[in-house]
């Protein structure tokens, strides 16, 4: 009697052990899962935003282009910026360090060219006067705003979903990269110098 009881426990025991492994397997994936799908989201996020940007810069273009006189450099800057940044797309499923560096390079390479025409229009008081003008340069403050809030909630979901994925148990089961950061332009670190 005393054997079979045995025989029973450990059938019973190596099922409770399948069934709370399979458990944790589920439970785990269904949250790598989770935190991949937010990621991917922040990141259609982020990349909305920047196409707001560069849906306003056509505009703030051809406002700015009706000033003869106006820096023609400048503007050919913006534009090459903007085809430059539209070519450079990446997917968050397929992110991998160097597709992302060349994306935020890009991004970088544009926003150094808008502000750079920014400060060429303080030459200019009939162009800062324009309604145009100001109303576009206004749309694109705020889209910049929201591109570095949007930037934010993507870095919070990376880590997130790093700091989850580098758990051993999870490591061991789950292959899995971890997702890139955005992180400043090298160029941030250092003041811009504006002169009149």
């Amino acid at each position: 009697m005393k054997k079979s009881y045995k025989i029973l426990i450990i059938i019973v025991s190596a099922i409770l052990l399948v069934l709370m492994g399979f458990n944790f397997y589920n439970k785990n994936y269904n949250k790598i899962i989770t935190l991949e799908e937010t990621v991917s989201k922040q990141w259609s996020n982020v990349e909305s935003q920047y196409q707001r940007r560069l849906d306003l810069i056509p505009n703030l273009v051809n406002t700015v282009k009706g000033y003869a006189d106006f820096e023609k450099e400048t503007l050919t800057q913006v534009i090459e910026a903007r085809a430059k940044a539209t070519s450079v797309n990446i997917d968050a499923n397929n992110m991998n360090n160097a597709s992302f560096q060349q994306f935020q390079e890009a991004q970088g390479q544009l926003s150094s060219a808008l502000s750079k025409l920014m400060v060429v229009v303080e030459k200019y008081p009939d162009l800062k006067a324009n309604q145009n003008f100001l109303e576009l340069q206004a749309q694109l403050e705020g889209t910049e705003n929201r591109i570095a809030v949007e930037r934010m909630r993507y870095n919070e979901s990376v880590s997130d979903y790093n700091k989850f994925i580098k758990r051993l148990m999870i490591k061991l089961i789950f292959s899995r990269e971890e997702k890139t950061y955005f992180k400043a332009d090298e160029a941030a670190a250092k003041a811009p110098s504006v002169e009149f």
